[in-house]
């Protein structure tokens, strides 16, 4: 599967679907940051790392290709294949997660705050996209 950007796909995507990705997103921020603050940085950072849209976006994606009306099942199958190739995508992007948060640990304490994050950011581009190449040249097509 080659990434592309489509952006006549915003209009397929409903507006309950929006509102369920921003709900349970902002929830398991509002809780991280409830967590933070009641048992310290070092404890909420560890719930900020939760997948927060994931969830909601596998579930989606699903829901989308089940929609298209493909023959017997198809659909729901194809469905499927595409939500574990966007886990794929988010587990590369959690090894790019896990850079960029070690990249802020030890750079906050040397550099400017926005040397730091542009750093961090780079850092975490480049984990993200190599992992996603790596993972892509030892599997099957999808």
């Amino acid at each position: 599967m080659r990434v592309t950007l489509n952006i006549s796909a915003l209009g397929q995507t409903r507006w309950y679907e929006y509102l369920s990705r921003l709900l349970f997103g902002g929830s398991a921020t509002v809780i991280a940051g409830v967590i933070a603050e009641k048992y310290g940085p070092g404890l909420g950072g560890l719930f900020l790392a939760f997948p927060a849209i994931f969830p909601a976006g596998a579930t989606l994606i699903e829901s989308h290709e089940k929609r298209k009306g493909t023959p017997k099942g198809a659909g729901a199958q194809r469905g499927r294949r595409k939500a574990a190739l966007d886990a794929a995508g988010a587990s590369a992007g959690s090894f790019g997660l896990m850079i960029f948060g070690l990249a802020i640990c030890k750079l906050i304490v040397i550099l400017p705050m926005w040397a730091t994050l542009t750093l961090a950011t780079l850092a975490w581009l480049a984990v993200s996209v190599s992992a996603w190449r790596i993972w892509k040249s030892g599997s099957a097509r999808i």
